[in-house]
């Protein structure tokens, strides 16, 4: 089960990595963790990437998410609220939205920086 949903996390970070509006690691993420219980060799693979293998590790040791992707998800966010803005759905339906929306921005936010990152 846990080479399945590494797999499955791979394949939708894949697919993320070619549509903008799926994010890839969050999902590689969840490949590593899934990895780590039943998938060495993909775990160290994940983990050697060069370019995110770094965000792995800096989430597994700090919990850090770097200012780039923090505005990288924010303007994504401000997007979405933009285009439901415009699209025929109950109000309560938006507001729930929002509300989640602003809920992880401001939990985004809030994750440190990695460390040994330049300040940009």
């Amino acid at each position: 089960m846990w080479r399945l949903l590494a797999a499955a996390s791979v394949l939708l970070g894949v697919i993320g990595a070619l549509l903008p509006v799926l994010p890839t690691v969050p999902f590689l993420l969840l490949a590593a963790w899934a990895a780590s219980r039943g998938w060495p060799e993909l775990e160290a693979r994940l983990l050697a990437h060069p370019k995110y293998g770094p965000h792995i590790l800096h989430w597994r040791q700090q919990g850090a998410v770097p200012r780039r992707a923090k505005w990288a998800a924010s303007v994504m966010m401000a997007f979405s609220a933009t285009t439901l803005w415009f699209s025929p759905v109950p109000a309560w339906v938006r507001g729930s939205v929002y509300l989640m929306l602003v809920v992880v921005a401001t939990w985004l936010w809030r994750r440190p920086e990695p460390a040994d990152a330049p300040p940009r």
